[in-house]
């Protein structure tokens, strides 16, 4: 392991990302891999979410939907997250959870007219995609009459599609880390008739993204993980331009409205990717976004795609070398992978508490998964050795036997 240290002290001395490292509020003695469920905290955060509140709130009061542009917020900080996700500043709103937006756009996309001779009537996506998005799907099956939710495997979900069909898929997959090949599915689902869904949640700020390249129409994602938005943060809901005219959001909110200030009785869709919108933005939370994806914007993309991969490479190799019973469950070619990286073990659960209560935070994924999730903008080619060195001891000194961290009803 003395040469994989060696190769991380060198990698983090030429890394071109390392200056941002100090721009995150990072605890002393804690090695953090888990920023694929929650990213750590920027520094510039607490300021800008203080002169919301005390300079912006107090002072401005009401005011401040217009002295202070909140009432534009959820346009500007969207038409941000669409320079990282390669699409268009009008493309991109920010509102609601993923699951909200991800009821909207599933909606709206079984509304959309097909090639077919009838309405759309199944969502189909895989077994073991992330459950609120299969909930969500079922939720919505259940109140529309005739409409289904299917699942088939991965290598033959795009085969089952057809003229009546959404296709619902996550990008890079919770568990394993997985990407699909994003242009070639949506080709693929088009030329069936079909419209597909993204959910972008382990993508975004994680790995390169083209959604006008790739064709794709209708998309969701997070905020509050690679994005760095903080717990619940709001998240964002992606349509291509050519398709916008032709949704119609479940969700009439007046925010969504056409005129919302006319105070009218009856709805009109707003113009374009605004009749996504349904309540009152949250203001607080779209300032900790927005100061996360601000800093996110000053890095230079193809250094934390390259950073990312060779993070997970070198983890990889250090865990292998101590650990060859560890089974590595994620993609090894970084094109097919997203930021995060997934080993399996007979005592998984044990060994992530175990590493938890050492200060090196990972996470664990049903059934038997040790996740690690690898930051760009904060983490070190020393922390993937550290964390590597740290699993192995933890499995070769017992310590993961230790009671307290045995499995309890509940799995956290």
């Amino acid at each position: 392991m003395t040469d994989l240290h060696d190769e991380a002290r060198a990698l983090d001395a030429a890394d071109p990302l390392a200056e941002f490292r100090d721009r995150f509020a990072l605890p002393d003695g804690v090695t953090y891999l888990d920023g694929n469920s929650l990213g750590a905290l920027p520094r510039d955060t607490p300021a800008r979410v203080a002169e919301t509140v005390t300079g912006q709130w107090g002072r401005g009061l009401i005011r401040s939907w217009n002295d202070a542009g909140w009432i534009e917020a959820p346009a500007r900080v969207g038409a941000k997250i669409a320079r990282l996700i390669g699409a268009g500043a009008d493309e991109v709103v920010v509102a609601d959870s993923t699951s909200v937006n991800l009821f909207k756009l599933l909606s709206a996309a079984l509304d959309l007219d097909g090639p077919g001779d009838g309405p759309r009537r199944v969502i189909l996506s895989e077994p073991g995609n992330f459950p609120t998005d299969l909930y969500v799907a079922q939720g919505l099956a259940a109140a529309r009459p005739g409409v289904s939710v299917r699942t088939a495997s991965r290598d033959q979900v795009v085969e089952q599609c057809g003229p009546d069909t959404v296709l619902l898929l996550t990008h890079v997959h919770y568990r394993t880390a997985e990407r699909f090949d994003m242009a070639a599915v949506t080709a693929a689902a088009r030329a069936r008739g079909a419209v597909v869904v993204w959910d972008l949640s382990h993508s975004a700020g994680a790995v390169p993204l083209d959604l006008n390249g790739s064709g794709a129409e209708l998309a969701v994602g997070c905020g509050y993980k690679y994005l760095n938005g903080g717990p619940g943060a709001p998240a964002f809901l992606y349509a291509a331009r050519d398709v916008q005219p032709r949704l119609r959001s479940p969700l009439t909110g007046w925010m969504g409205h056409a005129a919302p200030f006319a105070f009218g009785d009856d709805y009109a869709p707003g113009e374009g990717i605004a009749r996504f919108l349904c309540g009152t933005p949250p203001i607080l939370g779209m300032a900790a976004l927005e100061a996360g994806v601000d800093l996110f914007l000053e890095a230079d993309g193809p250094a934390l795609w390259a950073k990312s991969a060779g993070l997970i490479d070198l983890f990889v190799r250090a865990v292998e070398a101590r650990r060859p019973d560890a089974r590595l469950i994620s993609p090894r070619d970084p094109a097919m992978r997203g930021s995060h990286v997934s080993f399996e073990h007979p005592h998984a659960h044990a060994a992530v508490q175990a590493l938890i209560a050492l200060g090196v935070i990972g996470d664990y994924r049903e059934p038997g998964a040790m996740r690690f999730g690898f930051a760009p903008l904060y983490n070190r080619y020393a922390d993937a050795v550290a964390a590597a060195d740290a699993l192995a001891d933890v499995l070769d000194s017992g310590a993961h036997a230790d009671p307290r961290f045995a499995r309890r009803a509940a799995v956290t």
